[in-house]
């Protein structure tokens, strides 16, 4: 017996039907970068629970990807506060329909 294979997209929240599938996708590449920092700074979540202003039990739900409660705002706060510039660029689509929020990191 055979399966078909299929192939997904770029965004696994849209291959499993969220309707905020872009959103999700936005806020888990935050997470990821959230955990990154903490780790390149050798800090145990307690620490950064205490520098970031919020407890660790968030701290622990964000960076194992459990982010739904915690706003693209708040998750773009913590990356600033762990010592990186965040820099939010409107502009004109050149397309006729709806634009694209992306997320860059350097």
């Amino acid at each position: 017996m055979t399966e078909a294979i299929h192939t997904g997209s770029d965004n696994v929240y849209a291959d499993l039907g969220y309707t905020d599938a872009a959103e999700m996708q936005r806020k888990s590449l935050l997470a990821h970068e959230i955990a990154k920092s903490i780790k390149a700074r050798k800090m145990t979540q307690e620490a950064a629970a205490q520098m970031l202003g919020i407890d660790q039990a968030k701290i622990s739900k964000i960076t194992r990807g459990q982010f739904r409660g915690v706003s693209e705002a708040k998750m773009l706060e913590l990356i600033a506060k762990l010592g990186h510039d965040v820099t939010i660029r409107v502009g004109k689509t050149k397309r006729k329909d709806q634009g694209k929020i992306a997320l860059q990191f350097a």
